[in-house]
């Protein structure tokens, strides 16, 4: 009704408005309403708490967007997704000035919601589709032309948008010493640049970036309590809390030179001293390897909240080994991810 401008105002009057009780669909409603109601009594102060609802739900993790309540928003039977919800909010955001900066932020994390090139109930995609249509023309609307240029320490790259329609990779390795970093575009339209930064720095903490990890280690089979040794059997458990939902996420934990991780069913494995392993949370791997490496389990969804996944391995071989990180990252933004550093294991030879 608000929409066609058959609104009253004072019908309001007779109902309690309490915003941050309620789903972010109906938040969005209750934005649009106050946006297209004049007479509304406070609307100003209505209009600003409806922003900061939104603002203190929204959730980005680089180029990733989620709400902070995707759990009980999702409300099928009113044909209500968190998708929707985030195409819905770009949509009726788009016009405001506070928010302008943030517009393709969210226009970036709405694309990356899609699964298999759409969102996930039709009422979503039809949404997505109005929503991008007015990004682009708010934002696109002259087509991008001429040549752009990125440099830094001296090395220049340059991208000609004739033969290069959709972009490229800038790769550039680290400058000696600090340096700046200069994009410019000589033409018509406004391309984006999405710029990440790549270095092998040892991790000496964990490292929390959208995934948070726990690791424990617990004796099956130990020969001296205290120590490992060759031949033990070790259970591990990885508790991993996700900021948000994610699909396509990869779990990786490293286990240390010639040792077996078991449950395989090849030779040498015993199901026996799997018995007890345990999965918890709302997450089912995809696929699973279990190499010499170590474990990495990859799901297709992970949405926001714990899980916890174990498995148990071998000792093998005897020595003081050091391991890589174990690490948690979604597989389509990596700079989604977790990381924990691991602790040199000691194994004496068998008793």
């Amino acid at each position: 009704i608000s929409r066609y401008g058959g609104f009253d105002g004072r019908l309001l009057s007779s109902i309690t408005i309490e915003p941050n009780l309620w789903p972010t669909s109906a938040v969005i409603d209750w934005f649009n309403i106050v946006e297209r109601t004049p007479d509304l009594p406070d609307r100003a102060g209505r209009m600003q708490e409806a922003e900061q609802i939104l603002r203190s739900r929204l959730n980005f993790q680089g180029t990733t967007m989620g709400f902070s309540t995707e759990r009980r928003d999702f409300l099928w039977w009113l044909l209500v997704s968190t998708d929707g919800n985030a195409a819905r909010a770009l949509l009726s955001l788009m016009d405001s000035p506070a928010w302008r900066e943030d517009i393709p932020r969210m226009a970036r994390g709405a694309l990356g919601r899609q699964l298999r090139g759409r969102w996930d109930t039709t009422v979503a995609n039809a949404w997505g589709v109005l929503a991008m249509e007015k990004f682009s023309m708010a934002f696109e609307r002259e087509p991008v032309s001429g040549t752009a240029t990125a440099s830094i320490g001296g090395r220049s790259q340059s991208l000609d948008w004739s033969s290069n329609p959709k972009g490229r990779v800038f790769d550039y390795a680290w400058p000696n010493q600090r340096a700046e970093l200069t994009v410019r575009s000589g033409g018509t339209g406004k391309p984006w640049v999405t710029i990440q930064s790549l270095a092998a720095i040892p991790l000496k903490e964990p490292f929390s970036s959208g995934y948070r990890i726990k690791k424990a280690m617990a004796p099956v089979e130990q020969q001296a309590q205290g120590s490992w040794s060759k031949g033990d059997i070790i259970r591990v458990r990885l508790e991993i809390e996700a900021q948000s939902d994610m699909t396509w996420v990869v779990v990786s934990d490293p286990i240390p030179a010639g040792a077996s991780i078991l449950g395989t069913g090849l030779g040498r494995d015993s199901r026996l001293a799997t018995r007890g392993e345990k999965r918890e949370g709302w997450v089912w791997p995809v696929f699973e390897e279990r190499s010499f490496e170590g474990l990495r389990s990859y799901y297709e969804y992970v949405p926001k909240g714990s899980f916890a996944l174990e498995y148990t391995m071998r000792l093998n071989s005897e020595g003081a080994f050091q391991m890589p990180a174990t690490r948690v990252e979604a597989m389509y933004s990596p700079e989604m991810l977790g990381e924990i550093p691991n602790e040199t294991i000691r194994v004496s030879p068998a008793r």
